[in-house]
C-alpha cells in the first residue's frame, strides 16, 4: 500500500479554563491534524501540536515542517516512508511536533494494513521488548489543574470517578500555602487514593527540601520537576531524602542522556512523544530507561484527542502499571474527534487497528499533494 495524497485540517481548540503552572499558562490549543490516503482507502492520522511557549518549535515553523515532509511521503509505502523521516528530520528536536504527526500517522496506516493495533506495531518497531499480551487499558490520572484553583468538589468527583491518583500543578502560590492547601485536599482522599505533583521548576534546592520535608506524611505518589536549576547532584540529594518518587520532564534535555541513565538521579522519568519527536523515539526512550532501573510516565500536554490516543498506544507498548498522565480532554471545550474513553479511572484503548481515531464529522481538510493519475 503506497500513499496516495496528504491533507491537513488547522484547529485552535479553547479550553474549559486555563492551564496554569509556575511557568506561566494558556487558554487555547492550536495545531495541525495530518491526514495520509493510501491505496486501499485506509487513512492514518497523526496530531501536530507544538508546546506552547517552546521557542524552538513555533506554529509557523512547525507548519512549515509539516507540509514540507509530508509533500515528500507521496509513492512511498509508510514503511519506506518511516525510514525516510528518520533521518529527514535531522535533530530530533527540530520541529518536534511536526515529525510526530508525520511518524503517528505512517505508524497508523503501517498498523492497519497489517492488522493489528498502533501499541502492537510500536512493539515490533522495538526489539527487546518482548510480546507479551498488549493491554486493553491503561491506568491514569485525573488532570486537576492548578492547586491554587482547586475546588474540594473536583477531588470528590475524580475519586468517585475511579481516579487512583490526582496531578495537581504547583509553584503559583507560597510553599507554606501550597503545603496547608494539600492538606486540605489529602482530608478528602479515601484510602489508597494518592496526588501526584508537578512544579514546573518553581524552587530551588532548599525550598524543595523545606516541601518534601513538610510533607513527608501526606500521600503523594511524585514530585515532578521541583528545581528550577536541576544538577545531577542535587537531583540525587532531593531523592535520597524522601520516598516520593522525584521525576524529571523537560529538564531531562539538561542532562547528557548516557550520564542521566548512568546516575540515575531520581525514580521516575516523564515522556512526552510531542518532546522526544515522535512515538518510536519515546519507546526507545523508555526502553532505556526501564533497563536503566528508572520508572516511566507518559502524558499529553492538552493535545487533541488524535494526540491523547497516540500517546495512550504509547503507554500499552510500554505497560508498566503506572497510572499515566493521559486524561486531559476533557480540559477542551472542543475537540478534533471523540477522545478515547475513561471508565473508573482507566483509559480505554480503540478496539480496531491502527491509531483508531476518527476526526469529527465536518472537519475540513485541505490538499497538501497527491499523487498523479496513472
Amino acid at each position: 500500500m503506497n500513499i496516495t495524497a496528504a491533507a491537513i485540517h488547522p484547529y485552535r481548540l479553547p479550553l474549559r479554563a486555563s492551564w496554569l503552572t509556575a511557568t506561566g499558562g494558556f487558554g487555547k490549543r492550536q495545531g495541525w491534524l495530518l491526514r495520509l490516503d493510501g491505496e486501499s482507502g485506509a487513512r492514518g492520522y497523526g496530531d501536530c501540536a507544538p508546546l506552547p511557549g517552546k521557542p524552538a518549535e513555533t506554529p509557523v515553523h512547525a507548519r512549515s515542517r509539516l507540509g514540507a515532509q509530508a509533500r515528500r511521503l507521496i509513492g512511498m509505502s509508510p514503511e519506506d516512508a518511516l525510514q525516510l523521516i528518520s533521518t529527514d528530520f535531522g535533530d530530533p528536536g527540530d520541529a518536534p511536533a511536526a515529525r510526530l504527526a508525520v511518524e503517528t500517522a505512517l505508524l497508523d496506516l503501517a498498523a492497519q494494513a497489517a492488522g493489528r493495533s498502533l501499541a502492537a506495531g510500536l512493539r515490533a518497531n522495538q526489539p527487546g521488548l518482548g510480546q507479551p499480551p498488549l493491554p486493553t487499558d491503561v491506568a491514569v490520572n485525573a488532570a486537576l489543574g492548578s492547586l491554587a484553583w482547586l475546588a474540594d468538589e473536583s477531588v470528590r468527583t475524580a475519586c468517585a470517578a475511579g481516579f487512583r491518583v490526582l496531578k495537581l500543578k504547583l509553584g503559583v502560590a507560597s510553599i507554606d500555602d501550597e503545603i496547608a492547601r494539600l492538606r486540605r485536599v489529602a482530608a478528602l482522599l479515601p484510602p489508597g487514593v494518592q496526588l501526584r505533583l508537578d512544579a514546573n521548576c518553581a524552587w530551588n534546592l532548599a525550598a524543595a527540601e523545606s516541601f518534601l520535608h513538610a510533607c513527608a506524611d501526606l500521600p503523594i505518589e511524585m514530585l515532578e520537576e521541583p528545581l528550577a536549576q536541576p544538577t545531577l547532584q542535587q537531583l540525587h540529594r532531593l531523592q535520597a531524602q524522601t520516598k516520593i518518587a522525584i521525576g524529571i520532564d523537560e529538564s531531562a534535555s539538561l542532562f547528557d542522556a548516557e550520564r542521566l541513565m548512568d546516575a540515575r538521579p531520581v525514580r521516575r522519568l516523564v515522556i512526552k512523544p510531542t518532546r522526544c519527536g515522535g512515538l518510536l523515539a519515546a519507546l526507545a526512550l523508555a526502553q532505556r530507561a526501564l533497563g536503566a532501573g528508572l520508572e516511566c510516565v507518559t502524558t499529553s500536554s492538552i493535545e487533541s484527542a488524535c494526540g491523547v490516543i497516540a500517546t495512550a498506544h504509547l503507554a500499552a507498548a510500554i505497560d508498566n502499571r503506572l497510572a499515566h498522565g493521559l486524561a486531559t480532554s476533557t480540559w477542551l471545550a472542543a475537540d478534533t474527534g471523540p477522545p478515547p474513553a475513561v471508565v473508573n479511572g482507566r483509559l480505554l484503548l480503540p478496539s480496531t487497528a491502527g491509531l483508531g481515531f476518527a476526526p469529527h464529522r465536518g472537519i475540513v481538510f485541505s490538499p497538501l499533494a497527491r499523487r498523479a493519475p496513472g
